[in-house]
């Protein structure tokens, strides 16, 4: 028995995840050494809180901290992602599974957790997020759209289901800028991503086509429903506050287009966007469907 106490020991001093141990009083008294070596610290330093004051990301504490006491009390098991500082001053990303243990006799003892370093992935995920999305309103980039269109519009050909398109530009966006500066120009573009994510569905294809032009792909959806999601979008638009500048009224033009005998996605966009530029031409702040007269 004592040999396998031991083996454990050994077992769990050297596996590659880093483990820590708390207490009833829900401070720290144990840390692997893998987790010693992670952090450059001794037992000592790392113990009761001192890992967590000398080593979580001060923007990470309180979420972290939150995390932890909530589920301890409750004595019941948690996972949390948080950035702990290694040994050479870096912040990675950790995985921390924490899991409530008991004694022989049944009795609460404390917490046993085990922390992967996930940065690697977390970046992976952030490298994949920069490729697919709009760095300042964080909906999808251009080309991104034009991807998942391609297989939309080609989906709705063999099922021979509807597909629309709407386009909407900020109308006079340029004299915003001009009389209010970009930060409110920015401002602007956020809200309006906020306004239109209220109204599509989360299944919809939502991008910034550059600079104030936006684009949706609404799947399974003729004009006349397209044009109900075109009209809510307008109203929202038109219902944006922006604090830093009360006054100003946000108004949008709208182009909206259904799938007919287009030969590819960039046509159908195509028409959306003339669409776009009769209801612009129109005075603005309206919704214009593609019409071959105005082809």
């Amino acid at each position: 028995m004592g040999l396998e106490l031991e083996q454990y020991k050994l077992i769990v001093e050297n596996t590659p995840n880093l483990i820590w141990v708390s207490g009833v009083d829900a401070k720290c008294y144990y840390f692997n050494q893998t987790w010693l070596e992670f952090r450059g610290r001794s037992l000592g330093e790392e113990y009761g809180n001192g890992w967590f004051e000398d080593g979580v990301h001060p923007d990470d504490k309180e979420k972290c901290m939150e995390i932890y006491l909530n589920n301890f009390n409750k004595k019941q098991r948690f996972n949390m992602v948080y950035r702990l500082q290694r040994s050479d001053g870096e912040y990675r990303w950790i995985d921390d599974t924490g899991a409530p243990f008991y004694d022989q006799a049944g009795k609460f003892a404390g917490f046993v957790g085990s922390c992967v370093d996930i940065t690697e992935r977390i970046r992976g995920q952030q490298y994949k997020e920069r490729a697919t999305r709009d760095g300042l309103t964080g909906i999808f980039n251009r080309q991104y759209f034009f991807d998942l269109m391609q297989e939309e519009y080609y989906k709705s050909i063999e099922n021979q289901n509807p597909l629309s398109v709407i386009m909407f530009d900020v109308d006079k966006f340029k004299e915003i800028n001009d009389n209010y500066g970009h930060l409110i120009g920015d401002q602007v573009l956020q809200k309006i991503t906020e306004a239109v994510n209220e109204v599509i569905r989360n299944f919809d294809f939502f991008a910034r086509y550059g600079g104030d032009e936006f684009v949706v792909g609404l799947p399974g959806t003729d004009i006349m429903a397209a044009n109900k999601v075109a009209l809510r979008i307008l109203d929202n638009i038109e219902n944006i506050k922006i604090e830093e500048a009360a006054e100003l009224k946000i108004a949008c033009s709208i182009g909206t287009v259904t799938l007919k005998k287009e030969k590819n996605i960039e046509e159908l966009i195509d028409k959306a966007d003339k669409a776009l530029y009769k209801c612009k031409n129109n005075g603005g702040n309206c919704v214009v469907s593609f019409n071959h007269e105005f082809a």
